[in-house]
Parts: C-alpha cells; structure tokens; sequence
C-alpha cells in the first residue's frame, strides 16, 4: 500500500507538473520539467530497489559520521552556495543543482535516531533533554542562517515526533514547548523583514496584495475557483496565465485545486493518508528502537510537509516554502523523499522477516 500510494502520488505530479509548465516555457523545452522529474523518478525507484538489499541497522555505526557530513555540507553551502530568490541553498554540480538542506532533514534523522537509541525513556530532566537539543541545534541554526526558515522547522518537527516516541516525560515535553510558545515575541527582533512581512501577510494578505500576498492570494483563487471537480487538466486561467506564481514547486497543490478541483484534492489527501498510516504501523512494528525512531522521523517529517505546504497553500499557514512530497518539482527534494521511502520500507522488510 506504501508503495501503491507513493507510486500513485509522483503519477499525479508528473501530471500537474506538466499542466502547470508547459505553456509557461519555450515549445521547444515544453515538457523540460516534467521529463526531468520522471528521469529521477526512475532513477530514484531504482536506488529504492537497491537499497532494499541493505539491512537499515548498518547505518547505525555510521551516525556519527553522516552527522559530521551534515554539518560539512551545510557549511559548504555558506562559502560555496548558490543564490536565488534572496537565499544561499544550492550547490552547482556539473549539470544538476542539489539542496543539501533537502538531504540534511533524513541524515539528521539516521544520526538523531542512532544518538537517542539508547535513551528511550530516560529523558527525564533538563539535563537529560539539553544534550539532545544541541545536537539538533547546529545543524538547525546553519539552516537556519542560510536564510531557510521552513526546513529548519521541519528540523524541529522531526526533533519533537522523535523525542515523543522515546517516551519523554510529558510534563518536561509540555514545558519546553510553553516555554518556546512563551518566547515567541522575543524571537521576533531576530527575524528578518521578509519573515515578519509574510507572517503579517498570512494575518491580513491584503496588507500587501501585489507584493508579499500576492502568492497567497492568487493561491486561495485557483483552489477556490476549481470548486468540486475542478476546471479541467490545462484548463486552469491562474496557472495557465500564469497568475500563480511557483506553480510547479511550492504552490503545486494549487493547481490541483484548480484544474482537479476538491475531489481531486480530496483524494490526492487521501493518498497521503495511506503513506502516513503506513509510516505509523511501520513504526509499531519495528523489531528495533533505532528503526522506530527513524521510522517516527521520517513520517513527523513527512506529516509536517504535507500540513504546512497544504496549509500554505489555502492561506490557514504562513508561506514558508516547503515543497510536498512526491508533488512538487525538485530533484533534491525528491531524492531525499523517495530515500525516505526506501528507509521505510527497509525497516519493514526486516520486521516481517524476523516475525516469520
């Protein structure tokens, strides 16, 4: 179902990807973007059969190390980075362009999951939660820095999932988290003006409605207008216009709005449904607590790219930039998805062979 579920969810992309570009580019690179995006599908299911053969328990050893890689890479970024749109996040290599913020999110989940394997129910106190934090912490700041505020929140969604299923102690995870509600207003002097501009767009859009809320407005008008079945495939005016901005990456989930319409979207939510559930039962069956904890990271993660892109998308969440998964344009972002599938389905191979 896992499989079926995801394998359905890229069918659809490609789809969307294609309506969603193929005016809006020259006739002769028409369909640039969605043969791209299916040449690393392929690719990408390919490394998912490979890696199948792999027992997931060998990147145990390796968590400490990926860890450091992480942060090398993020660090290269800062010197060696690429810039677009106001932030330093890509790296050239040769003909293809990676974010390695994109592949920091599941190395940090290998790493995570290694490191808090053997506490499982002995994070009690400050002092036990402080160690853990840190560890999360540098890479979410270099994220954090390069200015890319939604993948570092998807650091501390996958933090926060992970530290739940060790079987925190809910008063100490209860406090935390009052304590970052509490320190919301001070950690607004530290953002910068575009990051207090779209939270003031999310509240009122029209505070700025060609600028910082155009995005979401043009958004909101292209799900809306799609009302129950939707315009058509290529039929839809704010795509095809070209009035939706992103409308292969970030807002992708608008064109299904529009030219699907609420069915469509319904079930394109739905397919996600399966993938999270299985993500959870993969995560109960585990024979390991290192395979649960990835496995409860890889689906918080999941889980909060979903919400927050969906939600971003209606105008019910600030615009953050996080792609969704399996949907949205990107090779980083896909590679670093279908890695995640691959996990998963690793750790469930070897907890179905154990069990028989």
């Amino acid at each position: 179902m896992l499989i079926a579920a995801v394998a359905a969810i890229i069918i659809i992309s490609l789809v969307i990807i294609g309506s969603a570009t193929h005016i809006n580019t020259p006739s002769e690179e028409r369909y640039w973007f969605v043969q791209r995006q299916g040449i690393f599908a392929i690719i990408n299911a390919g490394i998912v059969v490979f890696l199948m053969n792999f027992d997931y328990k060998m990147l145990k050893q390796y968590g400490h190390k990926m860890y450091a890689f992480n942060l090398i890479m993020l660090l290269a970024v800062m010197f060696v980075g690429q810039s677009a749109l106001g932030a330093q996040r890509w790296i050239q290599l040769g003909p293809i362009t990676l974010q390695p913020s994109e592949f920091s999110k599941l190395i940090m989940i290998v790493s995570l999951a290694a490191l808090m394997e053997d506490k499982l129910g002995k994070i009690n106190t400050l002092k036990d939660f402080l160690p853990i934090a840190a560890y999360v912490g540098i890479p979410f700041l270099l994220v954090l820095k390069q200015p890319d505020l939604g993948t570092s929140l998807v650091f501390m969604a996958i933090f926060f999932g992970m530290l739940f299923a060790s079987g925190v102690r809910l008063k100490l995870l209860g406090g935390i988290m009052a304590a970052g509600v509490a320190a919301m207003p001070l950690l607004w002097h530290f953002l910068k003006d575009y990051q207090k501009q779209r939270i003031m767009v999310f509240l009122d859009p029209n505070v700025d409605p060609l600028g910082s809320g155009y995005h979401i407005i043009q958004s909101k008008i292209a799900i809306g207008s799609g009302m129950l079945w939707g315009k058509g495939l290529f039929e839809g005016s704010q795509s095809q216009l070209n009035f939706l901005p992103e409308n292969h990456t970030d807002f992708i989930f608008a064109v299904v709005g529009e030219e699907l319409g609420f069915v469509g979207a319904v079930i394109l939510l739905l397919l996600y449904l399966v993938v999270l559930r299985r993500g959870i039962k993969i995560a109960r069956e585990a024979q390991d607590n290192f395979g649960m904890l990835m496995a409860v990271g890889i689906t918080s993660m999941l889980a909060f790219h979903v919400l927050v892109n969906v939600g971003m998308t209606a105008g019910i969440m600030p615009v953050t930039g996080i792609p969704l998964p399996y949907m949205s344009y990107g090779i980083s972002a896909l590679t670093t998805n279908m890695m995640a599938l691959a996990i998963l389905l690793n750790i469930h191979l070897r907890s179905q062979t154990l069990q028989f």
